[in-house]
């Protein structure tokens, strides 16, 4: 028998593992800071992985395993929330699980950068969270709605695949709906939500053109929309949503986008020097009259240097946000170097940042 799927939940929770990896031929693996870390047991059979798979979802989950080839669920142990994801791997079943924070941690907590805050309290338009799998940006959007929930009477309606973190009725009215079981898709959810007399509203991915589509005109018609995409900087979030369009509509969204984003937060996770971790590194677009005019006219290619120079608009490039980081101590310079998009612009920086430390020391 393999390993009780509660004793490998419980070891996650004690030793702060990110996520579990269960899979064939190997021991069940946890992420510990960042790092992929077996543990010193068996290598599962293939009857040990399909026996934990079937005790973590439920007939429907993996019924949808069987016909689809995977499934996307949380659940709940201990007071903790877990993300669940199965799936077949050269016809065994496999699983990967995610544990999620146990609050809603403060924008300060994240590290999210001061300029984000005042987006919340906006009626209208588009903000998008962006990053790789696994970069935090579902942290960083529950704690988001959390502060809308708690500051403001609005009602928030979230359409997510799966439902990750439980919201609760504060000042404000939170309805969570999940793809799969309260809903067929996420541009369905849009569709259907705006007669449920929305204010905020969560679209978990914009996965497809119908849910881009979807999603802006929401965010037009008087929304405040929160989404996410897999991209990285400002110019290939844009390139990337304007891009998912046919090319006879690409002008068309280009003004819509201009239009009603508000910013374009890009965030990626860095191992802490400590060990202790992993800490998160931001870009900020704003969208002010400059990048709206160059969202417009097709110069997406302009906006990394429009970031790199807004400081005082409130915009942040990835590379001042890994060089502030690795100034407080938090990062090594070679991890600054490994996440930083330009590496040149990067080491100037850092150089910059070095020599303003040095004069401020000997004042």
């Amino acid at each position: 028998m393999p390993v009780p799927l509660e004793d490998l939940l419980r070891l996650m929770i004690d030793e702060e593992a990110s996520d579990l990896h269960v899979s064939t031929g190997v021991p069940p693996v946890l992420r510990l800071r960042g790092s992929l870390t077996p543990l010193n047991l068996r290598p599962l059979t293939p009857e040990d992985t399909e026996a934990l798979c079937h005790e973590i979802g439920n007939e429907h989950w993996t019924q949808r395993l069987n016909t689809e080839g995977s499934a996307d669920f949380a659940i709940s142990f201990r007071e903790q929330r877990f993300r669940v994801n199965l799936y077949r791997e050269r016809g065994h079943c496999a699983m990967a699980v995610r544990l999620l924070p146990s609050r809603f941690l403060s924008l300060d907590e994240i590290g999210v950068p001061a300029s984000i805050r005042p987006l919340l309290d906006l009626p209208r338009g588009l903000i998008l969270v962006t990053g790789p799998t696994g970069s935090g940006k579902s942290t960083t959007l529950a704690s988001m709605l959390n502060i809308i929930n708690e500051t403001s009477p609005r009602h928030i309606l979230t359409i997510e695949d799966p439902i990750e973190y439980l919201h609760t009725h504060k000042r404000g009215l939170i309805h969570q709906r999940e793809v799969g079981s309260d809903l067929p898709t996420f541009a369905d959810g849009l569709r259907r939500g705006l007669r449920q007399d929305p204010d905020v509203i969560l679209v978990g991915e914009m996965r497809d053109l119908e849910t881009m589509e979807a999603a802006v005109t929401a965010a037009e018609t008087g929304h405040l929309v929160f989404s996410t995409l897999h991209t990285t900087g400002a110019e290939r979030t844009v390139d990337r949503l304007v891009g998912a369009f046919p090319a006879a509509q690409q002008e068309q969204i280009r003004i819509q986008f201009a239009s009603t984003l508000r910013a374009a937060i890009s965030q990626v996770l860095v191992p802490r020097a400590d060990g202790k971790g992993r800490v998160a590194a931001f870009e900020v677009l704003l969208n002010t009259l400059a990048v709206a005019a160059l969202i417009r006219e097709n110069k997406s290619y302009s906006l990394t240097t429009v970031v790199q120079t807004g400081a005082e608009e409130g915009m942040l490039s990835l590379e001042q946000s890994l060089v502030n980081l690795h100034a407080q101590g938090l990062i090594s310079y070679e991890e600054v170097m490994n996440k930083a998009q330009d590496r040149e612009l990067a080491a100037q920086l850092a150089v910059h940042q070095q020599k303003h430390s040095s004069q401020q020391s000997s004042l």
